[in-house]
């Protein structure tokens, strides 16, 4: 296992349990979505993973091994979970995309002939090499995540940690977004793990879903198997996918037989809807 939290707990200084007695796991290679309401525990239990913030109680095992709080141990476990901020303007602040970039390569002791290399391939993975002299602050919110994204991605790290990666970005840039984690997934071998709001982008991004309430893990499982849980995701105070509920109405109130274990993307969509019509019309070509 690469990550397990055993009874996790945390308390800010305020008083705030901001997480309660968590206890979770996640494997090399896994792409985890954290879901749930403003104040859920989501952002807190990110920082917990590469050492921002240090358990109250309970421990985290990185590979069998809890997770030390001394300067050289976190140093070695941030070169290996690298984590992005929501606002990309908190991760950005060199006068150029390719010093912001290099930033971490130089600071971990590469030769700079090295991190030069790192920095040219994060940019190309990213889509961000020609905007490599311009200064960051005239870039758009969506090419800023992408710069961030690659200064993590130049210290060549085995998991990422992300909050919010697709906050504030129109349809499209969350779609590149998307496609582009999925690449890093795919192609690299990386282990994703985000926090979001956005339920209908995790069913095309997650594997595994995690759902956090008032600082407690509700419950873990496949987005197809927890969406499907109407009155779980309900009492939560989240919504489904669109598309989801789309079928859920559809299967109420106008009693068609859908499958239980709802559709949550356009083409899950499809074809339960040519599955459908088939009942309805058995001898039409669909």
């Amino acid at each position: 296992m690469l990550f397990k939290l055993e009874n996790l707990s945390h308390r800010y200084s305020d008083g705030t349990l901001a997480l309660d007695n968590v206890n979770l796991d996640f494997a090399k290679g896994e792409r985890i979505a954290l879901l749930g309401t403003n104040g859920s525990g989501k952002t807190t239990l990110l920082n917990h993973l590469n050492g921002i913030l240090q358990p109250t109680s309970g421990r985290i095992l990185f590979e069998d091994q809890p997770l030390k709080y001394d300067a050289k141990s976190l140093l070695n476990l941030r070169k290996r979970v690298g984590f992005i901020f929501q606002d990309p303007n908190d991760q950005l602040f060199a006068p150029t995309v390719e010093q912001d970039v290099a930033f971490g390569p130089l600071n971990l002791g590469q030769p700079a002939d090295q991190a030069k290399k790192a920095v040219e391939e994060a940019l190309k993975v990213v889509g961000m090499a020609e905007y490599a002299e311009k200064p960051p602050h005239f870039l758009s919110y969506g090419q800023k995540k992408r710069v961030a994204l690659a200064g993590v991605l130049a210290m060549q790290p085995e998991v990422i940690v992300m909050d919010e990666p697709t906050s504030n970005l129109d349809p499209r840039g969350t779609s590149d977004i998307l496609h582009l984690l999925l690449h890093l997934n795919k192609e690299f071998g990386l282990t994703l793990l985000l926090a979001t709001h956005d339920v209908d982008m995790v069913p095309l991004f997650a594997n595994k879903l995690c759902i956090l309430n008032k600082g407690k893990l509700v419950t873990t499982g496949s987005p197809v198997e927890l969406f499907s849980n109407t009155n779980l995701i309900r009492e939560v105070n989240l919504r489904s996918p669109r598309i989801t509920h789309l079928f859920e109405v559809l299967k109420k109130e106008n009693n068609l037989s859908v499958n239980p274990q709802l559709p949550l993307t356009i083409s899950e969509a499809r074809k339960e809807i040519l599955r459908l019509l088939y009942l309805e019309n058995p001898f039409e070509n669909y």
